[in-house]
Parts: C-alpha cells; sequence; structure tokens
C-alpha cells in the first residue's frame, strides 16, 4: 500500500464516512416522497429487503475492489485486470462523480438558501396576514429563486467550497474528521426533530401510515421503485466506495462495516419518515406531495408551527434544513473524492491542486445546471436541460452499468481467493454466510441491477 495516499486511522471513521457517503438528501428527501406513494409500511418492508439483498452486496464488491487495489476507481480496475475492459466501470464512476456534484451542489445550494433563510426568520411571518395569520406563498418564492440568474449561482459557489475545504485537507485531516463531527450532529438533529414530530397534534395519523402497511397500493412499479431507491441509497455503483475503500486499512472489517453503512443509511431513511409524515398529516397535507415536499410544503408547516409556538417552530425549520445541508454536504464530499483520488493519482498532482480542478469543473458546469431554471431553461439537449440531462445519464445509464459491471467483476472474473481473503481479513477474521453472501454477489445482486435498468430503458424506447 502506498502510505502517501492517506488512510482512516479508526474503523469508526471507516463507519462514518461511508455512512456519510450514502446519508444524503435522497434519504430525506426522496425516501419519504416514495414512501408516500408506496403505500406506506408496505414500501419501507420491500425496500429493507432490497438493502440487504441487492444493494449490500454491491457494496460489498465496490469495497472489495478498492481495499484490494488501493487505487482510484480507474486505477483499482487498471490494477486488478489490466489491459481488460472493466475498466469502463472505474470510467464511467469518475465521469459520474464530475456530473453527480454538478447537479447534485445545485439542490444542496437550495438547501443552504433555506438554511440561511430560516436562520435570519425570513420563512416566518413574511407574508401578508390572514384571519390573522401570517402567511407566504413559498410555491411562487421557491419558483423565483431558482429562476434568478444570479442568487442561486451565489449558494453554488458557497457549496462548492465547503466540499473543496474538506477534500483538500485529506483523509484523516479532512474527510475523517469532519465525518466524525458532521454524521453525530446529522443523527442528533434527526432525534429531536423526531421527538418533536411526534407530539404534534394529528401525530398519531402519520404514525400509523408509517407501520401499517397499504398492499392494495403494492404494484410491480412500486416494488421496482423499492430497488431502485434501495440502490441508489447507498450511493453504490458509481465509484465512490471504491475510492474510500481504497483507503482502508487491512484490519478493517468489510462485511461488518457494510453491514454497519446499511443500518445507518435505513435508520436515517426510516426516522425522516417519522419527521415528515406526523408533520404533514397534524396540517391535513396528503402524504405523496411530491418533489416540492421540502421547498414548498414543509415551509408552510413551520410557518403554522411559528403562528403557535415561535421559538420551537423556529427552531424546527432550522434544524430540518440544516440536517439537509449536512446530509447533502457528506454526500458531496464522497464524490469530489471520487475525481480529486483519480486526477491526483492519474497526473501526479498534489491533493490539494487536484482537488481545486474538480472544485473548478463542478462549479462551472453546477453553474450550467442552475442556470437550466432560469436563463437557459430553453437551451436543452435530447430535450432536456442541463440539470435533467446530468441527473437522467448517471441514475438511469452510468449508476445500475457501473454497479453491474462491478458485482460481475468481483463475482466471476477476481480470483475467487482473492475475494475470501478480503472479506476474512486474509483467514484472520471468520466470516459467516460466505456461500449466500458470494451467491448474492454473483447473481441476486446483478439480475436486480438488470431488472431495474431493463424497467427504465423500456419506457424511453417506448417513446421513441
Amino acid at each position: 500500500m502506498n502510505s502517501s495516499r492517506g488512510s482512516f486511522a479508526s474503523q469508526l471513521g471507516v463507519v462514518l464516512a461511508s455512512a456519510g457517503s450514502a446519508v444524503g438528501l435522497g434519504n430525506i428527501w426522496r425516501f419519504p416522497m416514495e414512501v408516500g406513494r408506496g403505500g406506506g409500511a408496505a414500501f419501507i418492508l420491500i425496500y429493507l429487503g432490497f438493502i440487504f439483498l441487492m444493494a449490500m452486496p454491491v457494496m460489498l464488491s465496490e469495497f472489495v475492489i478498492g481495499r484490494a487495489a488501493h487505487s482510484n476507481a480507474i486505477g483499482a480496475f487498471q490494477k486488478l485486470s489490466p489491459g481488460k475492459p472493466w475498466i469502463a466501470a472505474g470510467i464511467m464512476g469518475v465521469l459520474g462523480g464530475f456530473l453527480v456534484l454538478s447537479f447534485y451542489s445545485v439542490v444542496a445550494g437550495w438547501t443552504l438558501h433555506y438554511t440561511v433563510a430560516s436562520a435570519l426568520g425570513q420563512l416566518q411571518g413574511q407574508g401578508p396576514v390572514v384571519d390573522g395569520q401570517s402567511t407566504m406563498d413559498f410555491g411562487q418564492a421557491f419558483n423565483s429563486f431558482v429562476s434568478n440568474p444570479w442568487q442561486p449561482l451565489i449558494y453554488v459557489a458557497l457549496f462548492m467550497l465547503l466540499t473543496h475545504l474538506v477534500v483538500a485537507r485529506g483523509i484523516q485531516h479532512g474527510i475523517e474528521r469532519y465525518s466524525k463531527l458532521m454524521m453525530p450532529m446529522l443523527l442528533v438533529i434527526i432525534a429531536f426533530q423526531v421527538c418533536f414530530s411526534l407530539t404534534m397534534p394529528g401525530a398519531a395519523e402519520g404514525i400509523r401510515f408509517l407501520l401499517q402497511p397499504d398492499l392494495n397500493k403494492v404494484t410491480s412499479e412500486v416494488v421496482l421503485g423499492a430497488m431502485g431507491q434501495a440502490f441508489f441509497s447507498l450511493s453504490v455503483g458509481i465509484g465512490c466506495l471504491i475510492t474510500y475503500s481504497s483507503y482502508f486499512s487491512k484490519e478493517t472489517r468489510l462485511v461488518k462495516s457494510a453491514m454497519n453503512v446499511c443500518i445507518i443509511d435505513t435508520l436515517v431513511a426510516v426516522l425522516s419518515g417519522f419527521i415528515i409524515f406526523p408533520t404533514v398529516f397534524s396540517v391535513g397535507i396528503a402524504p405523496d406531495a411530491g418533489s416540492g415536499l421540502v421547498f414548498i410544503t414543509l415551509p408552510n408547516v413551520f410557518l403554522l408551527a411559528f403562528s403557535k409556538m415561535p421559538v420551537v417552530g423556529y427552531l424546527f425549520s432550522l434544524l430540518f434544513y440544516l440536517l439537509l445541508l449536512l446530509a447533502a454536504l457528506t454526500s458531496s464530499i464522497s464524490m469530489h473524492e471520487i475525481c480529486t483520488a483519480f486526477i491526483s493519482e492519474h497526473f501526479s498532482a498534489s491533493r490539494r491542486k487536484a482537488a481545486a480542478i474538480v472544485t473548478l469543473v463542478c462549479l462551472v458546469l453546477g453553474c450550467f445546471c442552475s442556470l437550466s431554471f432560469g436563463p437557459w431553461r430553453d437551451v436543452t439537449f435530447c430535450g432536456r436541460g442541463f440539470f435533467d440531462l446530468f441527473d437522467f445519464t448517471v441514475t438511469k445509464f452510468l449508476m445500475p452499468l457501473g454497479g453491474f459491471m462491478m458485482t460481475l467483476f468481483v463475482g466471476w472474473y477476481l480470483d475467487r481467493r482473492l475475494v475470501e481473503s478480503e472479506l476474512t481479513n486474509a483467514g484472520s477474521i471468520s466470516v459467516r454466510m460466505m456461500r449466500p453472501l458470494l451467491f448474492l454477489v454473483r447473481w441476486v445482486a446483478p439480475v436486480g441491477i438488470l431488472v431495474i435498468f431493463i424497467n427504465e430503458l423500456f419506457p424511453l424506447f417506448m417513446k421513441s
């Protein structure tokens, strides 16, 4: 192992950094939205099954590749399969890292804006008074903000700067140190938010929705949606966990680490449901409010809470957007690191220089994505603006194809003895259920990913 690359100093750092990579806006924003559409607890049960049957095997595959090679996402495949086409999975990962960070920084910038607005009290009591209560048109306010040609760009730049400052400091002093700070903060905020939500009037209906399965809503589309959410929730298939695991020590227990990451990621997603659904049910909002839930629907809830309990309403809104911001930052750091590690190692550049290049490139692309909601909304490629095009390319192609190739690579190409050696730390620990784990990697995960991929592409071919 090249010690100059850096490494995680502790098992806690491994778990928190990897969990931070997995925990993102999708856990707190997209997961509750999917649960609302998929019948509450019924969707959650299906989702949990796919997390451990399909997503975790892909994560283990990335762990095996990264630690065995001790290299970036592209370099790992060059070392383990020199001259073979498997390197395409690494190339897709690095490309995906650039694209994800570019459009992800736009939504994260919105989150940063709402965090600042909450801190300044701009989400409470700024609208006209109706029936003795202050009101705001949050839909109009949100649309006005995202279509502004300059204001969102400022927040994109600020968010990219926050991400850059962490990555540029290296593994132990940057990623690990701040993961140990941000992940506990995130979990504490979630605990506070859950406690507050459960005390709201009408919260019982939201809890019932989460815990009582509605099997009438379970369709093939819901099942496939749960499978896709499990896969994308853990950020697998794009190479960030290959990059992170390349900094693992030989003492790191891969199976145990993967299990811990899956548990933390699932816990955050499920608890976010206990934050949002009791809250929206308490004010009579439909649980399938859609993508406007975070920036349009919930601010109305916070405004109502503020009118009745000013201090609590203020804290609830501020902590909620701070929670979103922390989740966005932990994920963006991992995406940045995919690209930074590749540039640093492939071009023999210093970490600071490599990080600066990635930040600059993604900032420019992020500005393109942000402007696609405003002045450049009519600039399209294949009928999609920059934001939608980047999102579509990554989620529909790069991630599923990358994950598919990684499971085939570990399950069928790599020497079985190498895989077992990585999973058992060269035989120093006993891994129960080794055969079932390898069966999941070889058969269940790739078949599941292939089903998702075909399901996503079929409607596109039908439209064309």
